[in-house]
């Protein structure tokens, strides 16, 4: 077992029942998954530019990385969706990956321990981004900050955004749980 998932059930399950006076231990709000996302407007001129990262998304998240297909067609940015007439699927505008169990709780150790000390200038992450449902979402600028991520093979520096799913029913629960597990919210 991961020790960040012991440290969850160790320390930071016990101190949220304590806070929030939960009568069952099914209240306690958990991780549910995280879900890394790449948009890559590039790859509808380039394909190349989709398959490198893909690979990138692949190395930084220790799981393969899924293409996402554009559902609508949006003519200025000359994207097509899916075809009724011919069944093709919509164009390749992306690409994401759901991490669950272990390796959501691996992911975020090193998300939290590793790779926001490294942004420059960096005081703490918004402790408003929150959606109203418990789900936290971060955007990060570069994944040259991932130590996966040999700095000689990257061609285009890409951003992605990372989506924290949480068991909590309030945004407050939600914040207090990723307080405990150590992400560093501003003041």
């Amino acid at each position: 077992m991961s020790q960040f998932k012991t440290f969850y059930q160790t320390e930071v399950a016990p101190a949220l029942q304590k806070e929030f006076n939960y009568k069952n231990v099914m209240q306690i709000p958990k991780l549910e998954k995280i879900t890394l996302n790449i948009g890559v407007g590039a790859a509808v001129q380039e394909p190349k530019v989709l398959e490198d990262a893909v690979e990138e998304l692949t190395l930084i998240a220790g799981q393969r990385a899924i293409i996402t297909r554009a559902r609508k067609s949006i003519s200025a940015f000359k994207i097509r969706g899916p075809s009724r007439m011919t069944r093709s699927p919509g164009m390749a505008i992306g690409c994401k990956v759901t991490l669950r169990r272990l390796r959501m709780y691996e992911f975020l150790n090193r998300l939290i321990n590793v790779v926001l000390p490294q942004i420059r200038d960096f005081r703490g992450v918004s402790p408003d981004a929150f959606d109203g449902r418990g789900n936290y979402s971060l955007g990060l600028t570069e994944q040259l900050i991932f130590p996966e991520i040999d700095y000689d093979d990257v061609n285009d520096i890409r951003g992605m955004n990372v989506t924290i799913g949480t068991t909590a029913a309030t945004d407050e629960e939600a914040r207090v749980l990723l307080r405990e597990l150590g992400m560093p919210f501003r003041q």
